[in-house]
């Protein structure tokens, strides 16, 4: 096998972000306020800090990295800051010995004391949400200091969270940090990216971003050109490998143990897609209790909701793990962590080789489609705008893939397609006779509606246009 630990790799549109930003702080700004702010979000261990790790580091000059934790009281995080601060790369990092300011206020003045005014600086601010709920003031303070000190030094005031909802909010109008910072979203490495660190196939690319759901961490771990089955084989049995404990911790810091939300994201994961089999897989739990997980859930961006995409409203709502590693390891980790902790990772291996053929087919559904949304104009039949799914209470069609122009009901529907992801197993003439069948099922699709299908292995079936892996590939290098 190849060489684990890689160097950085991949980011390259959000480092030249930062840059960026770097470089208008140094060219200075109107009326002598050269100060920025950038609100930095993604899912937990995506790989934020790494990122600003590496842009500090290349942009060598003084910065303060402080990453906050969930401290019981302010006093608690405020000597994490100064502390962090006095050993900080700041000039003025001197001025924190031996202080113990009292609240952010005194801290942040303090901090804007230490900044040079003289070169650009980088002040880091990590895990946001932990400071703003330990102190919920404490973003109305940050909104006060920036503007009346940081904004008129050529500071950059990176602030980074995992709260998704709650970084959004932040900018929102009505809030204190309102249109004062940039906003940048740090998504998981793409399967392109997958692709260049592994050296794997097109579509054993996408295998592995199914699994890894692109986390550096992940990654890291997984040695180049090592197949599926060899990494899991190593990993599985490791209790202390990142593909194991990732989703574990990222929980943890989301919700207590058996909490509502935690049960019923357990649910989803296992397989449990509509409200009422989900309540029955949560233990039964009342009508009440279950929207309110769901709406935490989703407003945490960790579920997805989704309805049929067609020309006819429907209220047959899908809900999805929207993750693709929290999938992988709900499906086949999470619920076996006792028996890989009591050196039995060879009975979890074992389970995942035996249903990976089902359970991917059903997962990489939701990455082709996004596949599919990011090809060019001229990638996919007509005006495409969205691209979703169909079904029916009974799944009787249930379509994988449908074009329209619009969504959540369409005026036109511009495709209609299929996904086959298996091993030898080409999209062929039964495909195509399933495919009309379900196309004339479809509302608002008739005869003329072109046909698609993604296909793993090879194909040519005559009135279907055939998207290969290498060209879903391809779209995530736009």
């Amino acid at each position: 096998m190849g060489e684990r630990m890689r160097g950085f790799v991949g980011r390259t549109r959000e480092l030249a972000a930062l840059q960026g930003m770097l470089g208008r702080v140094s060219r200075g700004g109107r009326a002598g306020r050269p100060g920025r702010a950038l609100l930095m979000r993604g899912r937990r261990r995506v790989g934020k800090s790494r990122l600003v790790e590496e842009f500090v580091d290349r942009a060598d000059l003084p910065y303060l990295f402080f990453t906050a934790s969930a401290q019981p009281t302010v006093a608690a995080d405020l000597a994490l800051f100064v502390e962090a601060a006095a050993g900080s790369s700041l000039p003025g990092a001197h001025l924190f010995a031996g202080q113990r300011p009292a609240t952010w206020d005194a801290a942040l003045t303090l901090l804007a004391a230490a900044l040079p005014s003289d070169r650009p600086s980088v002040v880091v601010l990590d895990e946001l949400s932990y400071l703003i709920a330990t102190d919920p003031g404490f973003e109305g303070t940050l909104q006060k200091v920036f503007d009346r000190e940081l904004s008129r030094l050529p500071v950059l005031l990176l602030c980074i969270g995992s709260d998704l909802a709650m970084m959004e909010a932040l900018n929102d109008y009505g809030r204190p940090f309102h249109q004062r910072a940039t906003e940048m979203v740090i998504p998981p490495l793409s399967p392109a990216d997958v692709r260049d660190m592994l050296g794997l196939s097109a579509a054993d690319a996408f295998d592995a971003y199914l699994v890894s759901g692109g986390l550096p961490l992940i990654l890291d771990e997984w040695p180049t050109d090592a197949s599926l089955h060899d990494y899991l084989a190593d990993a599985v049995t490791d209790p202390t490998s990142a593909l194991l404990v990732s989703a574990e911790r990222a929980l943890a810091a989301e919700f207590p143990p058996q909490s509502q939300a935690d049960l019923v994201l357990r649910a989803i994961g296992s397989g449990e897609r509509t409200f009422s089999l989900i309540a029955r897989a949560a233990g039964d739990l009342p009508q009440a209790s279950l929207n309110r997980a769901l709406r935490l859930l989703v407003a945490k961006r960790i579920v997805e909701v989704a309805t049929p995409l067609s020309t006819r409203p429907s209220r047959e709502t899908r809900y999805t793990v929207a993750d693709s590693y929290l999938r992988f390891w709900l499906s086949f980790l999470g619920p076996h962590l006792p028996e890989i902790e009591r050196g039995r990772g060879d009975l979890t291996l074992r389970r995942i080789t035996t249903s990976w053929t089902s359970w991917r087919g059903r997962a990489v559904e939701p990455v082709v489609r996004e596949s599919l949304r990011r090809l060019p104009a001229d990638g996919l039949p007509g005006d495409t705008a969205v691209v979703g799914g169909y079904w029916t209470r009974t799944n009787d069609p249930d379509i994988d893939l449908v074009g329209a122009d619009r969504a959540p009901v369409a005026r036109r529907i511009t495709f209609v397609g299929s996904v086959k992801w298996l091993e030898n197993r080409p999209f062929d003439a039964h495909d195509l006779g399933r495919l009309l069948m379900h196309r004339s099922q479809l509302p608002g699709a008739d005869e003329q509606v072109p046909l698609v299908a993604v296909s793993r292995s090879e194909a040519a079936v005559a009135g279907v246009s055939i998207v290969s892996p290498e060209e879903l590939l391809g779209a995530w290098r736009g």
